[in-house]
C-alpha cells in the first residue's frame, strides 16, 4: 500500500520500522521540525526523521499542516493512506478525508479511555491493570474517531510509564502492519466509541511532579512509576528538591512524610508506606538509598516533603 507516515518520537519509530520490513510503499514521512535540545540546546533531529534517513527515506517538517502547500503536497503524493503515530499535530479535515483508507492513527491506550498526550503515563499514575494500542479512524476531534483494531497488555506493578512506552511502541508496530492487511481485505469494521466511557489524559508538567505523602502508599508509588523518565516525582529534603526515581509499596505506618525505617529507606505515607530505592538530591547525583544515607544520614521520624 502507497503509504504517507507520520510521527515524531522514538514511540512512532517501531511502526516505521514495521511497515518498512511489511514491504509497504512509504511515498513521503512527516515529522515535526528539528528542535533544541539538551543543557547546550542543540538543534536535533526526531526520532522518526532519523529512522526515515537511515532507510533512505523522504522526510517533510512543515511548521504546519493547515496551509495549502501542505495539502497540495499530499495530493501530489496521492497516498493510499496516511499512517499517523504521535506526531504532535493536528490534521485537517480536508486531509483526513483525502486518502482512499482515510488516516489511520496509533494511539497508546484502549480508547475510549486516555485520550489525549499522555495515555501511557495517566494510565500508570491511575494504577490501570492494563492498557493496550487502539488502532482508530482519525476524526477532526482528539482521539474520538471510530476504532478499527485493539489489543490489551498488562500493567505490572513496578512498570514504569518507560517500560510500558516499549512494550506499547512494539505493539503499535506489529498491530499497524496487520491493521493494513486487514484494511485492505475489507475486514475491519469502524466501532465507534462509546462517549460515557471517555476519560481524557492532559500534556504532563512539573506541578503533578510534587509527592502528597498523606495519600496512599500505592498512589505515591504509582505517581512515581508513573513520571519516570520525566518529569520524575518529587518532594523535599532540608528545604532542596528531592527527585524520587524507584519506590515500592513497603510496610508499616506512621506519621504521612516521616521516616519510619532506615534499612530500607521507608516513608510513611497516609495509608501505609513506601520504600525508596533510588533518588537525587538537587545538586548531587542519582544514586540507590543505600548509598544516599552514608552521606545523608536521616533519622526515625524526621520528615520530607516541607
Amino acid at each position: 500500500m502507497k503509504l504517507i507516515f507520520m510521527g515524531t518520537p522514538d514511540f512512532a519509530v517501531p511502526c516505521l520500522e514495521r511497515l518498512i520490513e511489511a514491504e509497504h510503499e512509504i511515498a513521503a514521512v512527516f515529522s515535526q521540525p528539528d528542535k533544541p535540545r539538551g543543557r547546550k540546546m542543540i538543534l536535533t533531529p526526531p526520532e522518526v526523521k532519523v529512522c526515515a534517513l537511515k532507510h533512505g527515506l523522504t522526510v517533510y517538517q512543515p511548521k504546519s499542516l493547515r496551509n495549502d502547500e501542505a495539502m497540495e503536497l499530499i495530493k501530489e503524493i496521492a497516498p493510499n493512506c496516511i499512517v499517523v503515530a504521535a506526531y504532535g499535530k493536528i490534521l485537517p479535515k480536508a486531509m483526513l478525508d483525502l486518502p482512499k483508507y482515510g488516516c489511520i492513527n496509533v494511539h497508546g491506550s484502549l480508547l475510549p479511555k486516555y485520550r489525549g498526550s499522555a495515555p501511557i503515563q495517566w494510565s500508570v499514575i491511575n494504577g490501570e491493570k492494563e492498557t493496550g494500542v487502539t488502532i482508530m479512524q482519525m476524526a477532526e476531534g482528539v482521539d474520538t474517531g471510530d476504532m478499527l483494531y485493539q489489543k490489551a497488555i498488562p500493567i505490572g506493578i513496578d512498570d514504569t510509564a518507560e517500560s510500558m512506552f516499549e512494550k506499547l511502541s512494539d505493539l503499535g508496530g506489529e498491530m499497524i502492519v496487520e491493521a493494513l492487511d486487514l484494511l485492505e481485505e475489507g475486514k475491519l469494521t469502524p466501532i465507534k466509541q462509546d462517549e460515557t466511557l471517555a476519560t481524557h489524559a492532559p500534556m504532563l508538567n512539573k506541578e503533578i511532579a510534587v509527592i502528597d505523602w498523606n495519600k496512599s502508599a500505592l498512589e505515591v508509588h504509582n505517581l512515581v512509576r508513573g513520571l519516570y523518565s520525566w518529569p520524575i516525582a518529587q518532594t523535599t529534603l532540608h528545604g532542596k528538591k528531592l527527585k524520587i526515581y524507584r519506590t515500592a509499596v513497603g510496610k508499616g505506618s506512621g506519621e504521612a512524610g516521616t521516616v519510619i525505617s532506615t534499612s530500607p529507606l521507608t516513608i510513611a505515607c497516609g495509608e501505609g508506606a513506601v520504600v525508596i530505592e533510588e533518588l537525587q538530591l538537587e545538586g548531587k547525583k542519582r544514586m540507590d538509598a543505600k548509598a544516599f544515607l552514608i552521606g545523608h544520614p536521616l533519622q526515625i521520624k524526621e520528615k520530607i516533603g516541607e
